[in-house]
């Protein structure tokens, strides 16, 4: 199994994961406050270097951001289709910029850090009847946790196409990959009903 986080020592993996998770939160207000392509452009080049910072080769950090980049000019695309030139550029140079920070904080923070951090900040919300913070912090580390393995498998699959010389469709990549995706959270949820880690209400 793979995983997101990237050991260093870099200035972000000495930073507590709240203060990364803070920044993040942050970030995310200042880029949708502002339409100025210049200042949006400044905030590319600065999250691009940040997470070069985190010691990724170069071909290894490119690789890891195409799935996701892909993902945010199609959204650019659509908002050129809809809208003039300059709400769809700013829309790019956003997410480009927040994807970049995001994918720094998910490479230097681990698991268990992400859960930790999560699970503190839903407590109030537990407190008050509305959810279990220990079942929400599970969650959301889980999810980033398995991310790299559905994306490896989306890979495998677009390859056994092309091996086969079978043309890649969404339909006939995506079918199977949602398939393996349920069969390995049902498997997943199994375990964790086995060892007791959720709390059931009686």
């Amino acid at each position: 199994m793979q995983s997101l986080f990237v050991e260093g020592n870099s200035v972000l993996h000495r930073l507590p994961a709240r203060v990364k998770l803070i920044g993040l939160a942050g970030l995310g207000v200042v880029l949708f406050t502002t339409a100025n392509i210049p200042v949006l452009c400044v905030a590319v080049l600065a999250t691009a270097a940040l997470y070069l910072s985190i010691g990724l080769p170069i071909r290894a950090a490119l690789a890891r951001l195409k799935p996701i980049f892909l993902t945010i000019v199609v959204v650019a695309v659509f908002s050129l289709a809809f809208n003039p030139w300059h709400g769809a550029v700013v829309a790019l140079l956003r997410l480009t910029a927040l994807m970049l920070f995001a994918a720094s904080v998910t490479a230097t923070t681990t698991i268990t850090q992400f859960i930790d951090e999560i699970t503190l900040l839903a407590q109030p919300l537990e407190r008050i009847g509305l959810l279990r913070a220990d079942d929400v912090g599970l969650a959301v580390g889980l999810v980033v946790r398995f991310v790299p393995d559905i994306l490896g498998r989306y890979q495998a699959i677009r390859e056994a196409h092309a091996a086969r010389g079978l043309k890649v469709r969404p339909t006939t990549v995506l079918v199977p990959l949602i398939i393996l995706t349920l069969k390995d959270a049902d498997n997943i949820a199994a375990a964790i009903d086995a060892r007791g880690v959720r709390r059931h209400v009686s």
